[in-house]
């Protein structure tokens, strides 16, 4: 298992906010992600900020458009520092080549991750958007794309990990959001599991949001997590 496998959303509609938790959280216990709220209301300067505090930055833009477009994009994201950034899978292979060749002439390169298919998007989601067969005959597919393109991993629920390990190896990276703890409502995402079960199906990475920054006491709360996790890895381990 991952070491640091807990990503902490800052979905703040301002720099204050997402600082104000960042202090209280440790970049040894978790990375963070910042998505198009935060980086549209604070801009790339909270992403200095935040590696200056120590944090590895996940960037959540989902690039997703021309092929010269989305290289140049990553190209300034991987020239900032992030450790992650992701583009949609479904903007095809021209594109997400041209992002690959953008990060790997960067000094520092960061993961690049494909896209699949939203969390919150049903399999009647899917048909009213006009693609064929279930999410998970979609995540399948773009996931295999993604891996022919190069890229180091898609983002995908954990109910789809278990399948993408064996048909794409275990070193292709995992990025599980739709995270919930058991008492947690669902709120927008549809493909949802617990933290201990997205590591048992094969996620690398779990994005959680709400569940930490929602909670009375969000650095307990990453806490025990981070225990939860350690135990099972223990038991697994000595099995």
């Amino acid at each position: 298992m991952n070491k640091k496998p807990i990503i902490v959303v800052l979905d703040f509609p301002d720099a204050k906010s997402a600082l104000d938790l960042a202090a209280r959280l440790d970049p040894a216990s978790c990375r963070v992600k910042v998505g198009k709220e935060l980086h549209t209301a604070a801009g790339p300067k909270v992403i200095d900020e935040l590696m200056q505090r120590g944090f590895d930055v996940f960037l959540d833009l989902k690039f997703h458009d021309i092929p010269n477009t989305v290289a140049s994009a990553c190209r300034i994201a991987a020239s900032q520092g992030v450790w992650m950034m992701n583009v949609h899978a479904s903007g095809g292979r021209r594109m997400m080549l041209a992002a690959r060749e953008a990060v790997d002439f960067t000094s520092v390169r960061p993961l690049l991750i494909g896209v699949t298919v939203l969390t919150s998007l049903s399999n009647l989601d899917m048909s009213e958007i006009g693609f064929v067969g279930t999410a998970a005959d979609n995540v399948m597919r773009l996931a295999t794309l993604t891996k022919e393109c190069g890229l180091d991993g898609v983002v995908c629920s954990a109910e789809e990990a278990t399948g993408l390990k064996a048909a794409l190896g275990a070193e292709f990276q995992l990025v599980t959001p739709g995270i919930r703890l058991d008492n947690d409502a669902k709120g927008d995402q549809q493909r949802v599991v617990t933290p201990i079960d997205a590591i048992r199906l094969g996620s690398d990475y779990l994005v959680i949001g709400r569940s930490i920054t929602h909670a009375k006491d969000p650095i307990a709360t990453l806490h025990s997590i981070n225990q939860q996790l350690a135990a099972m890895k223990s038991i697994t381990s000595t099995a």
